[in-house]
């Protein structure tokens, strides 16, 4: 595979996804610093807008071609680089894997990512608690179903689901550290618990960890 570059920020956990995942994957890649506070946020100025029009990170350029979009990007790298595995074998696995990823990804993340905050602080007049607030009530729904779908599966491994990580877990640890920035108690997610603990006993998880990245702040 050509020279990877990822569009990065340490707290972003949608790029903390695409780092687990390009470690799991065993790829080596140039991490490029995308601060999303600084200046106004400079993933706002030209330069990175013709780099993803969204505006977002991740973005991963693979040979002078931009990919974008975290799950699009850990597919992208399953198809080219199909071992180990993020996905199980049976098309009923990979669909339950999807589904657990997609509860964070599509169902958490979009109702609490930095630009809906900023949306509700800047038009909205809400305030800080108010804020934090909305945050821990998506954050709560979202582990609220989650966990009920790990405890209805084979249990034990540290993972969601089998017996070596997947894209569920992927998109599981970076959500947790957030919600542990925002004070959300997670003692009700015991299962959860385990597999955040398990995940993060492992390098390849802890080195993607935002504390462990050259923007760190």
């Amino acid at each position: 595979m050509p020279g990877l570059t990822l569009y990065t920020y340490f707290r972003s956990s949608a790029a903390y996804r695409v780092r687990i995942a390009l470690n799991l994957k065993g790829l080596v890649y140039t991490p490029h610093y995308v601060h999303l506070l600084r200046d106004g946020g400079e993933q706002h100025s030209p330069a990175y807008r013709r780099i993803n029009p969204q505006g977002l990170v991740p973005a991963l350029e693979v040979g002078g071609r931009v990919l974008t979009q975290s799950l699009a990007i850990i597919e992208y790298l399953e198809e080219c680089h199909p071992q180990p595995a993020l996905l199980p074998e049976t098309p009923e696995g990979r669909a339950v894997v999807r589904a657990l990823a997609q509860i964070i990804s599509c169902d958490i993340h979009p109702l609490d990512n930095l630009r809906v905050l900023d949306y509700l602080r800047q038009h909205l007049a809400m305030d800080e608690a108010a804020r934090r607030d909305w945050y821990r009530h998506w954050i709560t729904e979202g582990l609220d179903a989650f966990e009920k779908h790990l405890v209805a599966l084979p249990g034990g491994t540290g993972y969601c689901f089998g017996d070596q990580p997947t894209m569920a877990d992927i998109c599981l640890i970076p959500q947790l550290f957030n919600a542990r920035r925002y004070d959300c108690d997670l003692s009700p997610y015991p299962r959860i618990q385990v597999i955040e603990s398990h995940c993060m006993g492992l390098p390849l998880f802890c080195s993607a960890a935002p504390e462990n990245q050259g923007d760190s702040e």
